[in-house]
């Protein structure tokens, strides 16, 4: 096991059927591994962070997910009861929709409203969905993104049409430059994969195949 690549990883489990028994799994092996955190559904955060109490391992939960098509006043409040159940990384959804209708202020305050509810209390990271967006759009979104002071960008949800790629991270990490984060998510379910998206300047990997590529297998799980 290689902690430092471990270290890289938000052990993920986001389906809809997920029962708490497969939480209280995704935890313990969060910790085994050293994974930098789990990321579930706002209905389990106080478990996770029950069970990873002690632990450096971070509560990681998704907002606006997964079409970024809530209000922002929504999202605002989803992130304030995130942290007050211990979450302490915060991975919202754009307005996708908004973003491609040019309506590039209403995204700014979008992101602008998760971020000041989390600010001093969690890290956040902003899902930018880029398997539906141009080149140009991809890129207006990491700027808006780090114009609202957001600490990382995110390629994909995991549940859209696409996940990550190493030529968007690339892209990313390109436009917001070394001061944030870029996080590759979706579709990354080998080390090799891994791999290509820390090459590409990813600091932090979504994966619901953590344990699979910290053991450098396939996995045939999805997303």
């Amino acid at each position: 096991m290689n902690k430092d690549y471990a270290a890289f990883i938000d052990h993920t489990l986001l389906k809809a059927d997920t029962t708490k028994e497969e939480i209280v799994t995704l935890c313990d092996e969060a910790r085994e591994y050293s994974f930098a955190s789990v990321c579930v559904n706002p209905t389990w955060v106080k478990t996770a962070s029950e069970q990873l109490k002690g632990s450096p391992v971070k509560t990681c939960t998704v907002i606006g997910f997964p079409l970024g098509a809530s209000t922002s006043e929504v999202k605002r409040f989803e992130t304030k009861d995130a942290i007050a159940n211990g979450a302490t990384e915060i991975d919202m959804v754009i307005n996708i929709g908004a973003l491609r209708s040019g309506q590039e202020q209403l995204v700014k305050e979008d992101i602008e409203a998760v971020v000041t509810e989390a600010k001093g209390k969690a890290i956040v990271k902003v899902i930018i969905e880029t398997s539906l967006l141009t080149d140009a759009e991809k890129r207006t979104a990491c700027e808006l993104a780090k114009e609202a002071g957001a600490d990382f960008v995110k390629t994909s949800t995991g549940f859209s049409t696409g996940g990550a790629t190493a030529e968007d991270v690339k892209l990313m990490r390109g436009v917001v430059g070394p001061e944030m984060g870029v996080k590759a998510s979706g579709g990354v379910r080998s080390f090799e994969d891994m791999k290509k998206m820390i090459e590409a300047g990813a600091t932090r990997i979504g994966a619901s195949s953590g344990v699979q590529i910290m053991q450098g297998l396939q996995s045939d799980s999805d997303y």
